[in-house]
């Protein structure tokens, strides 16, 4: 099996030896992912339906850095700062996996600094349309 990765360039990934994305023959995994744009500046502060929708496009770049597309995704896995606010999560995942329909887990977590409302990552497993592995 081959091993691919990419990195998103994010500011603990050198010091942390990390990727963000690593793929093992069909399987990958996203790191967990969030709302800080290239700058370093939180993106929208406080909305979690506008971070959702940042940090799945931030995992789609990912995904495709090592040959996988969003309908790989098997599971989701989001770290919500208060789940009982997370209308604007649920929201945007099912926009973006309308069809897709990963498996989820949601988990109340404290984020690393004030505003920030999700964080995600992903496993996803390479297949074609019939569900065959592609190695």
């Amino acid at each position: 099996m081959s091993i691919r990765k990419t990195s998103g360039g994010g500011r603990f990934e050198e010091v942390g030896s990390y990727g963000r994305a690593k793929r093992v023959g069909p399987f990958v995994y996203v790191a967990g992912t969030t709302a800080i744009e290239p700058s370093g500046k939180l993106h929208a502060p406080g909305d979690s339906y506008a971070q959702t929708l940042y940090i799945l496009g931030r995992i789609e770049e990912a995904l495709r850095g090592v040959g996988a597309e969003m309908r790989h995704v098997m599971r989701t896995r989001a770290y919500l700062t208060d789940l009982s606010n997370a209308g604007g999560f649920i929201r945007a995942h099912g926009e973006v996996f309308k069809g897709i329909e990963p498996v989820l887990t949601g988990v109340q977590a404290g984020l690393t600094q004030p505003g920030m409302m999700v964080e995600i990552d992903v496993d996803a497993i390479v297949h074609d349309a019939e569900g065959k592995i592609a190695y």
